[in-house]
């Protein structure tokens, strides 16, 4: 429920004015202090540091640094989707995803196996809802991970409404007409290999996933479909456009709450969790 283009700075730079006194004799230059940057959050202790290959199991690990140097270990917790941290990588241009959602150790520290499909360049982008006063209820920071191999990037294809995903139909209803900045919502039916309307369960909290990436420069937008009435899916206080959240009021129904930053070309990864495995449907998504 996020849009994201930067890693958010929550340190507060402290301006400290000169007033210079008028006297005899000759005038002095006006001393101006240092200012110490800004304090962040950030990722510390990232690994691997070097690059992996392609289909091997790797564990990913790190700690998220307070701005006061000590890891974070107090993160929201319960049953809906604003929980934990989600540990979502991508590709470069836009071919691959993985999402995943670690555990949280008793000393803030985050491991997750992860099996890498393809050399290339990745995108990690840990979204994190730390449980903290004070603190925005959750925000993004970012790190690279590189996969050893020969990489060549592929083009996006262009939109198709109807898809096949592990023998399951993700049919969107029209080629959604998207506007930046403008919420939107998108419908999508999802029927088995007998044409029957599949039953959505929930998975970390939703019945969907719906992320959203922009190509080149991979900016932001996650959102979840929740069933009705589902507690703490929908709104986040403090998060804005976590009021365009989706829903789902029947089998095989999904409308998706779309709010994409800026126009151009978006890879919408829309995930659910059907017979037990996690279904990704890939749709490329323009906003005017």
């Amino acid at each position: 429920m996020r849009a994201s283009r930067a890693p958010l700075a929550l340190g507060a730079l402290i301006a400290a004015a000169l007033i210079a006194a008028c006297g005899s004799g000759s005038g002095g230059a006006l001393s101006v202090p240092a200012v110490a940057p800004a304090r962040t959050f950030a990722l510390a202790g990232f690994k691997p540091a070097a690059p992996v290959i392609p289909g091997r199991p790797t564990a990913v690990s790190f700690t998220v640094q307070m701005p006061n140097g000590r890891p974070l270990t107090s993160y929201k917790t319960g049953s809906g989707p604003h929980t934990g941290v989600h540990l979502i990588i991508v590709r470069d241009d836009l071919a691959y995803i993985i999402h995943q959602h670690p555990p949280v150790g008793p000393d803030g520290l985050l491991r997750q196996i992860v099996t890498f499909p393809a050399a290339g360049p990745y995108r990690v982008l840990v979204d994190i809802y730390p449980n903290l006063p004070g603190v925005l209820p959750n925000f993004q920071l970012t790190q690279t991970i590189d996969v050893a191999g020969p990489y060549h990037a592929q083009a996006l294809p262009p939109f198709k409404p109807d898809q096949v995903v592990d023998g399951y139909r993700v049919a969107m209803l029209a080629h959604p007409a998207v506007h930046a900045l403008q919420a939107e919502f998108v419908h999508v039916d999802v029927t088995d290999a007998q044409g029957r309307n599949v039953t959505f369960v929930p998975w970390f909290g939703a019945l969907a996933h719906a992320i959203f990436f922009h190509q080149g420069s991979l900016d932001y937008f996650h959102t979840h479909i929740c069933a009705p009435n589902a507690p703490n899916c929908g709104l986040l206080p403090g998060v804005g456009s976590s009021r365009i959240s989706g829903s789902s009021t029947a089998p095989g129904k999904l409308t998706i709450g779309v709010l994409l930053a800026v126009p151009g070309t978006w890879r919408l990864f829309l995930q659910m969790k059907l017979s037990g495995r996690i279904v990704t449907a890939p749709y490329t998504i323009d906003a005017q």
